[in-house]
C-alpha cells in the first residue's frame, strides 16, 4: 500500500504547470463552396430582353447600286428569344425594326429631284452565337452565323424595283464582325456579379457572452463551368476558395474584398462547406468552467467533499491545463485549502453540444499529508467526477455563427432567390495558444435555387 501510494505521489509529479511544452499549430481556416446553377432560357431571356439596348446601330451613306444611297436604323422590335442547340452554341432570334430613307446620290439628277423614298420594315433575324466566357469576368462571342433574315426588305424607288434583303444580311453581318466577333471583352460580367458578391462577401459580426468578432472572406480562387443545356437553359457550375480571417470589431473591413479572376472549374457538387476561425480567452474559459462547478462539491474521501473556488486555464502542450483552487470541508467542519492542477484533451459532446475533457489527470497541492493520501487513493473516481463536471457550452456560439451564415449566404436577386439547406456547424478541433484555446469551426450545407 505504501509503495502504491508513492508510486503515485512520484507519478503526480511528472505534471508541472510552469513546463514550457511546444504548442500545437493552429491549422489555417479555408473554405469551399460549389454551387450547380441551372438558369431556365426564360429567365436568361428577361436578363437579355432587360439589358439590350432599344437601337442597337446606325448606317448613313450606304451604296446601294444604281445611283441610290441610303441610311438606316437598326432597333430592337420585341423580344429576344433564346434556344439551345447543343452545349455550346445558342440559336438566337432577334426581332427588328428596320427605318430610314433611300435617296438619290450627289449631284447630277439629284439636282433636280431631291425626293427620298421612307424606310420601315420588320425582321426576324435567326442566327447561331458561340457564348464564350473570359477569365477577367467578360463575355465574348468568339462564332456568329446568320442562318436566316426572317423576312424580306424590297421598295420601289423611281421606277426602281429594289430587294435590300442582300444588304441587310451584310449589314448584320458587317455589324457582327466589328461590334461582335472583335471584341472578346463585349459584355462586362462584374457589375452583373458583384452587388450578389458584395452582400455574400461584406465583413460580418458574431456575437458571443458580449463579445463581438468580425469575419471576413478573402476570395483567391473563383472556378466556373458553363454549358447549355438544349432544352433547359444555360448550366454554370460556381466554384469558390478562399479563407475566413479574423478582425478585431475596430479593424473590421467596410466592404468585400474584390473577386479574383475566373478559372475553369471540374466539380460539379453542391456543397457548402467553410471553415471559420473562433477562439476562447482563457479568461472567457476560467469564467464557463466556474459555471459548469456553480454550487457543485467533489468527495476527496469519506470525510472530505472539495468546494472549488477558482479556476485558471493555460496551455500544456496539446492539452488544456486548469488550475483549480478549493476549499475541502470534512464532515466535522474542518477546512483545507489546496490546489489542482488538471490537464486533459479537450473534445466535442455533439448531443450536449458542449466541450468535454478526456484523459484528465491532476496533481494536488496541500500541506495537509492526509489530504494527499486520500486523494490518491480515490484518484480514479475524482478523475471521472472531474471529467464528468468540466462541460464548456458551446451551442450558443455555434448557433450566432450559424444565424449569421444562414441570413448572409441566403439572398434575394431580380431573378432568383438562394437558400441554404441544412446547414451544421461543428469544431474541426481544439488548439491550445498562448491566449487561449483555438477551436476552428466548419460549416457545411448546400444551396437551393427558386428562378423567377
Amino acid at each position: 500500500m505504501i509503495l502504491g501510494i508513492f508510486a503515485g505521489l512520484s507519478a503526480c509529479k511528472t505534471l508541472d504547470p510552469a513546463a514550457s511544452l511546444p504548442l500545437p499549430t493552429v491549422p489555417s481556416t479555408r473554405s469551399e463552396v460549389n454551387v450547380p446553377v441551372e438558369i431556365p432560357f426564360s429567365t436568361l431571356s428577361r436578363v437579355i430582353n432587360g439589358i439590350a439596348p432599344a437601337e442597337l446601330y446606325r448606317q448613313q451613306g450606304v451604296d446601294l447600286g444604281n445611283g441610290l444611297v441610303g441610311e438606316f436604323v437598326f432597333s430592337r422590335n420585341g423580344e429576344i428569344q433564346l434556344r439551345g442547340l447543343d452545349q455550346q452554341r445558342l440559336e438566337v432570334i432577334f426581332p427588328l425594326k428596320i427605318q430610314g430613307e433611300v435617296g438619290l446620290k450627289p449631284g447630277g439628277i439629284r439636282n433636280l429631284l431631291q425626293t427620298k423614298v421612307p424606310i420601315y420594315s420588320k425582321l426576324a433575324p435567326l442566327f447561331v452565337i458561340n457564348p464564350e466566357l473570359q477569365p477577367n469576368w467578360y463575355l465574348g462571342i468568339p462564332e456568329f452565323e446568320l442562318l436566316d433574315l426572317g423576312g424580306r426588305l424590297t421598295l420601289s424607288v423611281l421606277g426602281i424595283e429594289l430587294d435590300l434583303s442582300a444588304l441587310i444580311r451584310q449589314e448584320i453581318r458587317r455589324f457582327a464582325n466589328q461590334e461582335l466577333l472583335s471584341k472578346p471583352n463585349l459584355l462586362p460580367l462584374k457589375p452583373w456579379v458583384e452587388p450578389v458578391w458584395n452582400q455574400l462577401g461584406k465583413p460580418m459580426l458574431v456575437e458571443f457572452e458580449g463579445r463581438k468578432i468580425g469575419l471576413s472572406i478573402l476570395p483567391d480562387s473563383m472556378k466556373i463551368r458553363e454549358y447549355l443545356l438544349p432544352d433547359k437553359g444555360l448550366h454554370l457550375d460556381l466554384g469558390f476558395e478562399g479563407q475566413v480571417q479574423l478582425h478585431p470589431v475596430t479593424a473590421l473591413p467596410s466592404r468585400a474584398f474584390p473577386l479574383p479572376k475566373i478559372s475553369p472549374n471540374t466539380d460539379a457538387s453542391n456543397r457548402i462547406a467553410l471553415q471559420l476561425p473562433f477562439a476562447f480567452t482563457y479568461v472567457e474559459l476560467d469564467g464557463l468552467i466556474q459555471n459548469s462547478f456553480d454550487g457543485l462539491s467533489i468527495p476527496l474521501n469519506k470525510n472530505y467533499r472539495m468546494l472549488p473556488t477558482q479556476f485558471r486555464t493555460q496551455a500544456y502542450g496539446e492539452r488544456l491545463g486548469i488550475t483549480v483552487s478549493f476549499t475541502a470541508v470534512s464532515n466535522q467542519g474542518d477546512l483545507l485549502t489546496g490546489e489542482l492542477f488538471l490537464v486533459g484533451k479537450p473534445f466535442y459532446d455533439p448531443i450536449a453540444q458542449e466541450i468535454r475533457v478526456e484523459d484528465l489527470d491532476f496533481i494536488l497541492k496541500s500541506e495537509n499529508a492526509k489530504a494527499v493520501l486520500g486523494t490518491l487513493i480515490k484518484k480514479g473516481k475524482i478523475r471521472q467526477q472531474l471529467s464528468q463536471r468540466i462541460r464548456i457550452p458551446l451551442g450558443e456560439t455555434l448557433s450566432a455563427n450559424r444565424d449569421g451564415l444562414q441570413g448572409r449566404l441566403s439572398l434575394e436577386t431580380p431573378w432568383a432567390r438562394v437558400a441554404i439547406q441544412d446547414l451544421r456547424i461543428v469544431p474541426l478541433g481544439f488548439y491550445p495558444t498562448p491566449t487561449g484555446l483555438a477551436i476552428p469551426l466548419q460549416a457545411t450545407g448546400s444551396t437551393a435555387i427558386q428562378w423567377k
